[in-house]
């Protein structure tokens, strides 16, 4: 019987664990942290062995393959090991698509992939497909095929999930847009983060389909160096030379594989990013064969996403935003471009390398102070302090809150858009906000 230890035991790892026993692997799950009593639950149902606080070397190291969650580095010490005895190390979603030949609609990028992989499983699901949510969102993958298999699936894939992905097949790949994130966990190198994205191309055939941003230069590089098999469908925010999805004359069009328009004030996502995430989206609806009528009306219909430009509530004519899923420059820059009023930033957190240069500009047409969130707010003091912009320095949410109160003025907003990852003083970047939302109401 072959061994499987699975490192990491939170939505993905104990997905696996239940996919591979179910598979009649023997199966041991390790966690350096404590894990989730609901994850405990799931994997002592399942007479799956686990251990929490620490990695048991010599159970961990006769493995014949290893699935790591992606949140685990890839120089962790016990992953360096295996890798080091030639373990095969691969992700979630690598193990979960060998036992399924559903249809997979995957997503990466930068920017705006949970709005954009929420977005057409919003649209498949309005047309009664039988579809899954997975990857960074929805339900873990693996458990999904093992317990509550779907006919699609659409997943939001991470670079830290394509880095261990290799057999993986994407019928559909979106690729987004890429600019710099996560550069602490690639050497500090831009060309390793652009690789791992560019991953999301691998195993394609002629019977599948690239959708992607045209605008984005990177991308427009990157395409030169591979032979891309599946068929191609660019899009860009206006007509040029190529793309199939673009805006014209306030009309939202498709060409291909079948003509579509709509107003673009019918929209429900507003926002010059969020014209990406609605191509993309609504051109992967076209290609799976999803009727006009329910690409139009759930376009029309969608939402939004949970900490991404949530409008929280207003107090004293304060609109306050929480944009705590902008955890890299570039989210923030979009999140800033769509302001229409005066407004409070809040930045700060983990900083992963950041570049701030991009968002200057902005920062000074459109900001009206700025309030600093974390651990140690040296660089950001550093770089914006000079700027002339009322400023204020906090390392709690209460304070923060508090801070952004006393500096706006009625008519102002006051935006979560931090540019920075979280763990500095929250569990996650949903933490983050849900303290940010709750100290807002009680204004």
């Amino acid at each position: 019987m072959k061994r499987i230890v699975i490192l990491g035991a939170g939505e993905s790892g104990a997905g696996a664990a239940v996919l591979a026993k179910k598979e009649g692997f023997d199966v041991f799950v390790s966690d350096m942290s404590a894990i989730k009593d609901k994850y405990k639950k799931l994997l002592d149902d399942h007479g799956i062995q686990w251990e929490e606080g620490r990695h048991t070397e010599e159970k961990i190291v006769n493995a014949d393959e290893i699935i790591k969650s992606p949140g685990i580095p890839n120089d962790a010490p016990m992953v360096r090991k295996c890798a080091d005895k030639g373990i095969h190390i691969i992700s979630e979603i690598e193990f979960a698509g060998r036992y399924t030949r559903s249809k997979m609609i995957c997503i990466t990028g930068s920017n705006g992939k949970t709005t954009t992989t929420s977005l057409i499983y919003h649209i498949f699901k309005s047309a009664g497909y039988d579809v899954g949510l997975a990857g960074n969102i929805g339900n873990s993958l693996a458990l999904q095929v093992a317990e509550d298999p779907h006919e699609y699936y659409v997943i939001e894939l991470s670079s830290f999930q394509l880095d261990n992905m290799y057999d993986f097949r994407a019928n559909i790949a979106i690729l987004l847009n890429i600019t710099p994130d996560h550069l602490d966990r690639y050497d500090n190198c831009m060309q390793n983060y652009v690789d791992a994205k560019m991953r999301i191309l691998q195993n394609q055939t002629r019977d599948d389909s690239f959708i992607y941003w045209n605008d984005d230069p990177i991308i427009r590089r990157e395409l030169n160096k591979y032979d891309i098999k599946a068929i191609q469908y660019p899009f860009s925010e206006l007509k040029e030379v190529g793309s199939i999805g673009y805006i014209e004359e306030g009309q939202y069009k498709i060409e291909k594989p079948t003509p579509f328009n709509m107003e673009q004030e019918e929209l429900s996502l507003t926002g010059k990013h969020n014209i990406y995430n609605s191509l993309a989206a609504g051109i992967a609806s076209n290609v799976a064969g999803i009727k006009k009528e329910f690409i139009r009306k759930s376009l029309s219909d969608f939402p939004g996403v949970e900490h991404r430009l949530e409008k929280v509530t207003k107090v004293a004519g304060v609109q306050y935003v929480n944009d705590s899923k902008a955890t890299n420059v570039d989210a923030c820059w979009y999140a800033l471009e769509s302001m229409k009023t005066p407004v409070i930033l809040i930045l700060g957190g983990k900083d992963k390398g950041n570049d701030y240069n991009a968002i200057k500009d902005l920062v000074k047409e459109k900001c009206a102070g700025l309030v600093y969130l974390g651990a140690d707010n040296t660089k950001l003091h550093n770089f914006f302090d000079g700027m002339g912009i009322p400023v204020r320095d906090t390392h709690s949410m209460k304070d923060c809150v508090a801070a952004c109160y006393e500096m706006a003025r009625p008519g102002d907003t006051v935006l979560l858009s931090p540019c920075c990852a979280s763990f500095d003083l929250f569990k996650n970047m949903e933490d983050r906000g849900e303290q940010f939302k709750t100290l807002v109401r009680k204004l």
